[in-house]
């Protein structure tokens, strides 16, 4: 039985599923090398209960409950003993890698391995992590306390044993499964979603439309809850990039190419909503 989660990263993302575990009765060790970042996500993680509770969506007992589940260490040794690793860092390949060689080097023979990433070959992740049978992606949306939705991802060497209890632990934190059957870049959802953000910097770059003019004709003309532009500002134009480079790279095919103003927007360190200015100034 799965009891005790590892997530490394303790981003946006990171800190988000260490929540939900947490929520859902998990003992969760959240690992990262920064400190600092880790105290964040304890923060944040703290600020969403609260807020849940206040609604009357989660009882006071509840609440500290999982605030007394939820620990946080940088060194990914401690967390040893855990039964499922979920990886959850930037999208690189090489930060994933390091990652991973280092969960082979502790973890135990029955774990079950997962990479949180959104466009990153499955596949190749799985090689780096020794057991590619025991590996898959689980691709939470964000913020991953309110999203409903998990991607499952197989990968080829994955085993249906490692894919139903992917399926099992999604299922128990009250997400509902969507599965890539196929390992492809991108896989379903930002295969979908990327080139139309994309599209849309393509729009405001070649000055068609400001960026409000384009989420307003997105979320009134085709019903979206955010427009497109503030949606990047929300994942962060550098993710937005990095997924672009892979599909771009992955495809090989020009439709997938970046559009130039997130390359200068991501050089300028405008990232987004996290930076304080993208798209829009948060400042």
């Amino acid at each position: 039985m799965m009891q005790h989660i590892c997530v490394i990263g303790a981003g946006q993302m990171g800190g988000g599923i260490a929540q939900v575990c947490a929520q859902s009765g998990y003992q969760v060790t959240l690992v990262d090398n920064n400190s600092e970042q880790l105290s964040k996500a304890i923060t944040i993680a703290k600020k969403s209960l609260d807020k849940l509770a206040s609604k009357e969506k989660l009882s006071e007992a509840d609440k500290n409950d999982a605030l007394s589940r939820l620990n946080t260490t940088t060194n990914i040794a401690d967390a040893k003993a855990a039964d499922v690793f979920i990886e959850a860092a930037t999208e690189s390949m090489s930060v994933k890698a390091q990652i991973l060689t280092a969960v082979a080097e502790v973890c135990s023979n029955e774990a079950l391995l997962a990479s949180n990433t959104s466009s990153i070959s499955i596949t190749q992740l799985g090689q780096l992590s020794g057991v590619p049978e025991r590996f898959l992606g689980l691709h939470f949306m964000n913020p991953v306390p309110v999203m409903k939705l998990v991607e499952i991802i197989r990968g080829t060497a994955t085993s249906n044993t490692t894919y139903e209890q992917g399926c099992e632990l999604i299922t128990s934190l009250g997400k509902t499964i969507v599965t890539a059957m196929q390992d492809r870049p991108g896989f379903i959802v930002n295969r979908i979603l990327m080139p139309m953000i994309n599209e849309a910097a393509f729009v405001f770059m070649e000055g068609i439309g400001s960026a409000e003019d384009i989420d307003q004709s997105m979320r009134l003309g085709t019903n979206h809850p955010m427009g497109p532009l503030q949606l990047a500002d929300f994942i962060g134009l550098d993710t937005c990039l990095a997924i672009m480079e892979v599909l771009y790279n992955g495809f090989n095919d020009s439709k997938y190419r970046p559009c130039p103003v997130l390359k200068n927007y991501v050089d300028a360190g405008w990232l987004g909503k996290k930076a304080g200015r993208g798209f829009y100034n948060y400042n």
